[in-house]
């Protein structure tokens, strides 16, 4: 018996079935069973409703549980608000960061808000803000690898593995190069050398006019001079940029440990390479850039951005792992930001923590996305298609950011 059959018979039957006694009732039922072969309790659930329900064969609508809203427009607009401000995070990492993005806000008069509102934000759950941001989330390639393997320095350069370094003391650093190449890995283009703490989480990125190792080691300086602690140790993989005399002999004479990963094994450099997904593609994206001009722009982006990376975008470590069957869950601490994971490792005495603390407090989230902003406009106009040439007297160096005081950090 067809579907529509069955709506047909039990709209015929329905009435019948209502207004029988109790004896008629089983007959009716059992007959109905027969023909259509429901089961007997959803049977009895089909006849026992209106002869008009029956036929049409929709089940009843319940009564919706309505709630009243208790974060409106207003809250609503003010998360969006920060959420733009923070860079589009993630609510598990934004939440446990928002009274430092309100004080923050509110300090520099980027934001105002009623006691009501305020009190709203700070008791907001997760899941409240996953289900705020849905719909302005959704209205938000991949590059080339151009490493090639350095064989020279191989058997002098120890391997680490993710699991061999001890990552409870800032200073030991994974890096990499991020090639912006624009699809093609003909002629000169610039890279960016970026540098993660494996401790904190802290970053840095520099961008270099070549691969070339006097170029990458320049860069390993400036960063090593821009840090808020002392660069203990660097882990790269095994390109040519990175093996090689020049920087081992640059990390012998500072005493640096300089380790490599295993070949082909990218989560030996797991934090790096994050990074590199999460901080450089997003803020320069896959176009191709070249000569000084570019790279001198460039660096004063990552000026800027450093700044709210550090001290603005918490996120979150890895803890534990759990085996449950065949699935493994993942244990993650409490978002933090760099800042707040370095001041925590207790390596900074009460003076440099006063100063961390009081440059943080003169640090505007709103201005520094704004001048981001402004900054990655200026860049798009040094994507080829009209390429800077580079002079031929120019060195094969990186180009070096101005030297602008405290907007490089309180270490500066």
């Amino acid at each position: 018996m067809s579907q529509k059959s069955r709506r047909e018979l039990c709209g015929a039957v329905a009435d019948r079935y209502r207004k029988s006694g109790r004896s008629a009732k089983g007959r009716i039922l059992s007959e109905f069973i027969e023909s259509t072969g429901y089961g007997r309790k959803y049977a009895i659930f089909l006849l026992g409703r209106r002869p008009e329900a029956a036929a049409a064969g929709a089940l009843p609508q319940k009564p919706r549980r309505t709630r009243r809203r208790k974060y409106g427009p207003d809250v609503e607009q003010a998360l969006l608000q920060i959420w733009a401000v923070s860079a589009c995070l993630c609510a598990k990492r934004l939440v446990p960061f928002l009274l430092k993005f309100i004080d923050s806000l509110e300090r520099h008069g980027e934001l105002t808000l009623c006691p009501g509102v305020r009190a709203k934000l700070l008791s907001i759950s997760i899941s409240t803000v996953e289900r705020l941001l849905c719909s302005a989330r959704r209205k938000l390639e991949r590059g080339l690898s151009t490493t090639s393997p350095g064989l020279l320095l191989r058997h002098m350069i120890p391997i680490r593995t993710f699991e061999d370094w001890n990552d409870s003391k800032p200073g030991l650093m994974e890096i990499d190069l991020v090639a912006h190449c624009g699809g093609s890995v003909a002629g000169d283009y610039l890279y960016t050398l970026t540098m993660t703490d494996i401790c904190t989480g802290w970053t840095e990125c520099v961008a270099i006019t070549n691969r070339g190792q006097i170029a990458v080691t320049n860069a390993v300086e400036l960063v090593r001079k821009r840090l808020p602690f002392k660069l203990l140790g660097i882990d790269s993989d095994n390109g040519s940029e990175f093996i090689n005399h020049h920087l081992k002999q640059y990390c012998d004479d500072h005493k640096i440990t300089f380790t490599r990963c295993r070949p082909y094994k990218k989560n030996d450099q797991c934090h790096v390479e994050q990074k590199n997904g999460a901080v450089v593609r997003p803020l320069v994206g896959y176009a191709r850039y070249e000569g000084v001009a570019a790279a001198e722009h460039l660096n004063k982006l990552y000026v800027v951005h450093r700044l709210a990376l550090n001290y603005f975008e918490p996120s979150m470590k890895l803890t534990g792992k759990i085996r449950v069957g065949a699935r493994v869950k993942k244990i993650y601490d409490q978002a933090k930001t760099p800042h707040d994971r370095l001041l925590e490792s207790g390596i900074i005495n009460q003076t440099g923590r006063t100063k961390h603390e009081e440059f943080f407090r003169r640090l505007n989230p709103a201005k520094l996305r704004r001048d981001i902003r402004e900054l990655e406009m200026g860049l798009r106009r040094h994507t080829v298609g009209q390429p800077q040439q580079q002079p031929e007297d120019a060195p094969a160096t990186l180009a070096v950011p101005p030297n602008e005081g405290a907007t490089h950090g309180p270490n500066a």
